[in-house]
């Protein structure tokens, strides 16, 4: 069966599904609108945009008057700036965990149409680089949610995407528990770009910002290879 073929039918299948009544993935209310209900959808955590627009952290009172937050001045990502869609805390959490660890890819679609409207009023990037797994971890998964939400998301906004541009060439120990310094430390030369990016607006994709040292490391890698200017766009980011 041809490509073209196939991809018709799966656009005639979406386009019937979609009509039909589903069960909501956090209620189970059932909903016409995708995959989650209208009550759910107000309960996403959202994330101000008064924040620190280089890490997307919340600023507050007097914080708020500066251009970037203290820990930016401090330790200055070598990206410019983020863009988060949420806050990644209850339900949405739960929504990544279950794309993440249970294979729900159709989340991806739905992610990655939450990030088109959250960066609606940027500037359009020169390539979309997802987060890559080390091959390890790829093998034991499956899949890379951040590639998949990149091939969904590229095309809405019409710009390239590499889903082999960027290689994980450790496979690091988990992150958690570490301070900042030591999870640049744990990171440091993990990534590799095999592009050649000179000059060019690189934006990196996640399903989320913790402390922000792996999309660091990764931007590290594309200013080693040319780009002249690193953004990171995400789903969530941990406040």
């Amino acid at each position: 069966m041809s490509n073209w073929l196939v991809s018709v039918l799966n656009n005639c299948i979406n386009s019937v599904q979609s009509r039909l009544p589903q069960a909501c993935l956090l209620c189970g209310a059932r909903t016409l609108d995708g995959l989650l209900c209208a009550g759910c959808v107000a309960d996403l955590p959202a994330l101000s945009r008064d924040g620190c627009p280089r890490c997307a952290l919340p600023m507050s009172g007097a914080l708020a008057e500066a251009e970037v937050c203290g820990r930016c001045l401090r330790h200055p990502p070598a990206f410019e700036l983020t863009r988060a869609a949420f806050r990644y805390a209850f339900p949405l959490d739960a929504l990544i965990r279950h794309c993440k660890y249970h294979g729900a890819l159709e989340l991806t679609d739905w992610f990655a149409r939450v990030v088109e409207r959250a960066v609606a009023d940027l500037p359009r990037p020169d390539l979309l680089l997802p987060m890559p797994l080390h091959p390890a971890r790829l093998a034991e998964r499956g899949f890379n949610q951040a590639a998949e939400i990149a091939r969904r998301l590229a095309p809405r906004l019409d710009i390239p995407w590499s889903a082999t541009g960027a290689r994980r060439l450790r496979d690091t120990p988990p992150q958690a528990g570490l301070d900042l310094r030591a999870r640049r430390g744990n990171l440091r030369g993990a990534f590799h770009c095999d592009l050649d990016l000179r000059g060019r607006h690189v934006v990196l994709l996640d399903d989320v910002m913790t402390s922000g040292a792996s999309l660091h490391e990764l931007a590290q890698a594309a200013r080693q290879a040319g780009a002249a200017r690193v953004s990171a766009w995400v789903v969530a980011r941990a406040v």
